[in-house]
């Protein structure tokens, strides 16, 4: 098993291509950021509410809050791994995290 597959074990050792990324930017853009990561840094409630919407969502918009250049630019690969996403895109105070939403179980027929 190869890095990413052990980083992103959802994606089967599989990455998104630029096509599926530019695809995935789109969508953001119409996104409000839903979870927002401060000077506190990587707590485990952030990675909880990151990991629970990345369930619910897929595509996850993340704002944040007082963090310098250097700061969001080393965290949101950390991110990725810690979650099992993806980051698909980062500009300038917010970044977009992208994790495959598991298939729904079927409700039970009877």
């Amino acid at each position: 098993m190869d890095d990413d597959a052990r980083a992103n074990p959802h994606m089967d050792g599989k990455t998104l291509t630029g096509a599926e990324k530019a695809r995935l930017r789109g969508i953001g853009q119409r996104l409000e950021a839903t979870v927002r990561l401060g000077k506190g840094g990587l707590t485990p409630a952030f990675a909880a509410e990151l990991q629970r919407q990345l369930k619910a969502r897929g595509l996850v918009k993340l704002r944040f809050a007082g963090l310098g250049r250097d700061e969001r630019s080393a965290l949101c690969p950390r991110i990725a791994q810690e979650s099992g996403s993806e980051c698909v895109g980062a500009v300038g105070q917010t970044a977009l995290f992208y994790s495959p939403v598991p298939p729904a179980l079927p409700a039970d027929a009877g």
